[in-house]
């Protein structure tokens, strides 16, 4: 269970709760401050004193004064205007995660929500209803408000959910899990969709997934490299450690774990005294993508953890302040560096797979690793195939944090773009595992032409021992569809990382 605190979030535990259905709890300091802040809130209502978004409009509208009977329906007029958004539903796991992410704001005791609102966050959790949510339709500042909005839609009983599998109106998914609908009074609604929620919990999976992308990425190169008698001394620790880059020791460390016991390691077999640099430089290249997501980790958990709301309230103080701390500029910027960083790692898997089909460069290997070239091609269209993906991952990863278009009467004329960037992240990873799951069909290929000549490393030899449970040689010509689809799905599954890592340890440990 993850006891939540409003601090220690960490993407793992987002990965839990988001993914996994681990439950979650409200710490009892939680509790304590979540009632605090709404007492003081209530206070001030009381004694009429003005607060953006509890009686004042929002946006442009922040500085129409509401009446009582006004302050009762804001709420729920604030969550039906906002519910905008478009298209196809979110998938569940980021759903979850953005409500996981929304009760840890809560938890700090700064939102001025209700307990019964973060608490029935809780219960919708635990009880595994998902609010339907439309992925497309936030701009990343004033927080997710079409996404977040359809959460808030549940407090009201309205709006759709998905319980047991099922997609059902919200009101009979509560009752079926026996959630009370707890409604919306003053302060609630905003204080339920005001922060960048969605897109930190789709970042932070995101980059629970493209760490084992990386690692992955590790492992088809090392397989290129056996496959392509690659000298291994660019892979020594020292000459890493005396730059200093810590992701370029973690790379080359993890590379050496895979080919450990093997005669390349071992300098039995006969190498060039320097490679190409899609050969000898991917601890760096790889090395360089460890960093940049190590950053984009450090900042989504930051925002995980932080304050993202609007306003805020310190009890201790007795005040609240409006700001932007709903803005997702934050994360939106790191992780468009992550997106593209996994780009560029996906540019020099190709490149190893070039060189794996191409006669002039490989080593010995034949021409498109097909016995029969001429009659047969081999995996001369599975290039064809990985560029194509390629080509849409450069296209993507143009970053999203720089493309604000003002909004609300140019009252929000800077906005992060940061839920862009968070789903082309998504359609990056997608096509990345179609490539790498290409390097690895094509390295398992030319290691079945060399196995006679030299003994591989453990590492090596499990990943392609788990290829070959999927993909058999391709001894004549076939349709290569179906192996690329397979393949790609091997990736997104990373059971070559897990077996891989029971044969030689922990690619990360170094």
């Amino acid at each position: 269970m993850v006891v939540i605190t409003g601090s220690g979030l960490t993407i793992e535990k987002v990965v839990r709760v988001a993914r996994f259905n681990e439950k979650v709890k409200l710490h009892p300091k939680a509790v304590e401050r979540i009632n605090i802040c709404r007492e003081m809130l209530e206070k001030k209502v009381r004694a009429k004193e003005i607060m953006y978004g509890v009686n004042t409009g929002i946006g442009e509208f922040s500085e129409v004064v509401l009446n009582d009977d006004q302050v009762k329906d804001f709420q729920k007029y604030l969550i039906y205007n906002h519910a905008a958004g478009i298209g196809d539903p979110a998938p569940v796991e980021y759903v979850r995660g953005a409500m996981l992410g929304r009760i840890n704001v809560h938890a700090h005791g700064n939102s001025g929500v209700r307990l019964e609102i973060t608490q029935t966050l809780v219960e919708l959790l635990n009880k595994g209803v998902t609010p339907y949510v439309c992925q497309k339709g936030s701009v990343g500042a004033c927080g997710d408000l079409a996404p977040m909005s359809q959460i808030a839609l549940l407090m009201m009983g309205e709006g759709k959910a998905y319980y047991k599998g099922k997609l059902m109106s919200a009101k009979e998914a509560m009752d079926k899990a026996g959630i009370p609908v707890p409604g919306l009074k003053a302060r609630d609604g905003l204080a339920t969709i005001n922060g960048s929620n969605v897109l930190t919990a789709m970042s932070a999976i995101f980059l629970y997934d493209a760490d084992r992308w990386l690692k992955q990425a590790e492992i088809a190169a090392a397989m290129s490299l056996e496959a392509l008698k690659a000298n291994m001394k660019p892979y020594t620790r020292l000459l890493h450690e005396v730059r200093g880059f810590k992701g370029a020791v973690r790379s080359a460390e993890a590379i050496n774990k895979v080919v450990s016991g093997g005669d390349l390691k071992e300098g039995r077999v006969k190498c060039k005294v320097q490679d190409a640099y899609s050969m000898r430089s991917t601890p760096q290249v790889i090395g360089a993508a460890h960093d940049a997501l190590a950053y984009a980790r450090s900042q989504v958990e930051i925002e995980l953890n932080g304050v993202g709301d609007n306003p805020i309230f310190f009890p201790d103080k007795g005040i609240q302040i409006s700001g932007a701390n709903f803005q997702g500029s934050p994360v939106a910027v790191p992780m468009d560096m992550a997106g593209y960083c996994i780009t560029m790692v996906s540019i020099l898997s190709e490149r190893r797979m070039n060189r794996l089909n191409n006669p002039a460069l490989s080593v010995g290997l034949p021409a498109f690793l097909t016995k029969g070239a001429g009659m047969f091609s081999g995996l001369m269209l599975s290039q064809y195939t990985a560029d194509m993906q390629i080509t849409e991952q450069k296209l993507l990863s143009t970053p999203a944090s720089i493309m604000s278009i003002p909004a609300a009467a140019d009252q929000e004329d800077f906005v992060s773009m940061g839920m862009n960037t968070a789903i082309k992240n998504f359609q990056i990873l997608d096509n990345a595992n179609g490539i790498l799951g290409i390097e690895f069909m094509a390295a398992a290929q030319a290691l079945d032409f060399r196995k006679e000549e030299y003994k591989f490393g453990k590492g090596t030899q499990r990943a392609k021992d788990v290829i070959r449970k999927y993909v058999d040689f391709l001894d004549i010509d076939r349709p290569l569809y179906p192996d690329h689809t397979t393949m790609k799905e091997l990736v997104n599954t990373g059971e070559i990382l897990d077996e891989v890592e029971k044969e030689v340890g922990q690619l990360d440990r170094y």
